[in-house]
């Protein structure tokens, strides 16, 4: 059984992070809001950062680089897409950067960021923002809690 303070699967883990990218610019933060708190184990964060944070200690600070087999995945250039203005809403008034939901063939919901809209319709780009990206993660491990039975059985913490 681990330690209280250690990082292992069933623990509820808060933490503050920075990610940044190699060229320094930052990404997201949690520093001035709420921390995150997920469930480790559960692969509720990327596979990287959670693999370097099992085993941390409450109070650890730590400092990761995930490649993108470990994060978001690698960029694939074939993964754009074109939708026909006819299979669009037709009262949607789409952006070039917007996010959309959709379902993927095996009905998996899946998001697709608009990256261009013409007459025709719009394109859509297939892969997570930041595939492709090392990512740099600053992190600050502020809380560890065993995970409740309902917080297991669902995956994620309440």
């Amino acid at each position: 059984m681990s330690s209280p303070t250690t990082i292992a699967d069933g623990k509820v883990v808060s933490i503050h992070y920075t990610l940044t990218l190699d060229d320094g610019s930052e990404v997201d933060s949690s520093r001035d809001r709420e921390p995150l708190n997920y469930l480790h184990g559960s692969q509720n964060i990327v596979p990287g950062l959670e693999k370097e944070l099992t085993g941390k200690e409450l109070g650890d600070k730590v400092e990761v680089v995930v490649t993108p087999e470990e994060g978001y995945g690698p960029r694939y250039a074939d993964a754009q897409q074109h939708i026909a203005k006819k299979d669009l809403p037709p009262d949607m008034e789409i952006q070039p950067g917007m996010q959309l939901g959709a379902e993927g063939p095996d009905g998996v919901p899946m998001v697709l960021h608009v990256v261009g809209v013409d007459d025709d319709g719009i394109t859509v780009d297939l892969n997570h923002p930041l595939a492709g990206q090392n990512l740099h993660f600053s992190v600050d491990v502020i809380a560890i809690r065993d995970a409740t039975e309902e917080e297991q059985e669902h995956g994620h913490p309440h």
